[in-house]
């Protein structure tokens, strides 16, 4: 009995390997959380130091949170090491750069339209008000047809927002505030409806989690959403493993599309392999499907004509690339995007930050103390080895964290822009930049912590119960 699980392990290939260890370490860190008996814990550290054995000896590199093998190349993405060594899917995020993932290559890569400064000004014409700084700052870089969607508006024709999270663990961190953040935005610029995605079925299909845990952490997770202070008469929320089986729209509209897609277009676009479930494999259709406003009957009086927009970060794009592909040979609206950057690690823009490593993330629950700790810790910085040096030479502000994190959340330009002066100018030490960055996050964390005090249970009931929104169609 002994032997097997090293002989099952010989089978896998290197990413399995590394997901493998991925599991094994978040188990043993809720075991140690929990407080499970010794001998329990013991067991659960000795595989995780056989299945990095492994990895090492399938790879010959050490197992490194966040970064799957190096030689892995994603049909997708079309390209190869040599040509690119920026790694983008919806699982994983890889970039040798520590200024990040190069945006302009990713855009010619997935053949999106940039974000320049004449649709940004014909947005802020359109709603009669200045843009959101995601915008002003480039942070949602790249779109599709959102030029469709501005032509529908100013024609007084309606459009919905569509948007998601995959709920792989009770806490969210704030790089998952992003796309709600920007999402609640515009729902109220433009007064429209909302549907967001809880992919509790995804994760139990990727994960190691039973489908009653899937499905607690979506509860969880939609309480961080609705926190965020979305319209219950406005907004839908809804759990795949609750929805799917009560809507027929919905599931007419996956079955569309799974018709239309082959299994050698999802090995290409996702990267599946043979040994892949098959619940992996048909479940871009569940994500496609939101896209379609005949998925939501009870808002849309069964119309199927309605736009969709959809924010999101870049690595959910393959998704969207095949329903934009599929919605004309099954009737549909091609659904129109917008791109976000990835949000960084703590440690540097090579990686997203990742749930299940506490020290990468801000996470939710974090108190001010905790906040303070891990940006004075674990921030990656890009001032100078000695405050000599700084002084002389300045800072990076390309590579530091701390302001890579003050450009999402601080909302005076002109403090930002002060800030990267006298940083790079090296007038203002790593220190105090992080100090601005502490006092930036703890009150808002602070004030999401209160509005989430705030949601109940019959709350979340109510949002995710499929009704009639507050508009006509």
């Amino acid at each position: 009995m002994a032997d097997s699980p090293n002989c099952d392990l010989k089978s896998l290939t290197p990413l399995q390997l590394f997901e493998r260890v991925t599991e094994q370490g978040e188990k043993v860190r809720a075991l140690k959380a929990g407080k499970a008996p010794k001998d329990e814990i013991d067991a659960a550290v000795r595989m995780l130091l056989s299945l990095k054995q492994s990895y090492k000896t399938a790879t010959g590199q050490d197992y490194q949170a966040g970064l799957p093998p190096t030689d892995l190349v994603l049909i997708n993405n079309s390209t190869t090491k040599e040509e690119d060594e920026d790694f983008v899917d919806p699982w994983t995020v890889q970039t040798s750069n520590a200024k990040g993932v190069d945006y302009d290559k990713l855009i010619v890569r997935f053949g999106s339209s940039k974000i320049d400064t004449d649709l940004i000004n014909r947005i802020e014409r359109a709603i009669g008000q200045k843009p959101h700084r995601f915008l002003r700052r480039g942070i949602f870089f790249s779109h599709r047809d959102m030029d469709q969607i501005l032509d529908a508006y100013e024609n007084k024709k309606s459009f919905y927002l569509y948007t998601g999270r995959g709920p792989s663990s009770q806490a969210m961190h704030v790089g998952h505030l992003i796309p709600f953040i920007f999402t609640k935005w515009l729902q109220e610029v433009f007064d429209v409806p909302l549907v967001i995605q809880l992919t509790d079925d995804e994760k139990y299909l990727w994960k190691d989690l039973t489908t009653e845990k899937a499905y607690e952490y979506a509860r969880e997770n939609a309480k961080d959403i609705i926190a965020c202070g979305f319209d219950i008469n406005k907004t839908f929320i809804f759990s795949d493993l609750d929805y799917l089986g009560t809507s027929t729209g919905f599931y007419r509209n996956i079955v569309r599309v799974q018709k239309h897609v082959t299994f050698n277009q999802v090995k290409g676009i996702f990267g599946f392999t043979d040994s892949d479930c098959i619940g992996k494999i048909s479940f871009p259709a569940i994500q496609a499907a939101p896209s379609f406003s005949s998925s939501f009957p009870q808002i849309f009086n069964g119309k199927e004509n309605i736009q969709c927009l959809i924010p999101c970060a870049i690595d959910q794009d393959p998704y969207f690339r095949m329903t934009r592909d599929v919605a004309p040979r099954i009737g549909q609206p091609k659904p129109a995007l917008l791109h976000s950057i990835f949000f960084p690690a703590l440690q540097g823009a090579q990686t997203k930050m990742s749930a299940s490593d506490p020290n990468s993330s801000i996470f939710l629950t974090d108190t001010p103390k905790q906040i303070k700790t891990k940006i004075n810790k674990h921030a990656f910085s890009g001032g100078r080895d000695t405050i000599e040096e700084h002084r002389k030479y300045g800072g990076n502000c390309d590579v530091d964290v701390s302001f890579m994190y003050l450009t999402f959340f601080l909302e005076d330009d002109d403090k930002l822009e002060q800030l990267k002066q006298a940083y790079t100018s090296g007038e203002l030490l790593t220190g105090e930049l992080k100090k601005v960055l502490i006092e930036t996050l703890q009150p808002l964390i602070a004030a999401h912590q209160e509005r989430r005090k705030q949601v109940t249970d019959e709350m979340v009931k109510q949002f995710m119960t499929p009704r009639k929104l507050a508009f006509e169609f």
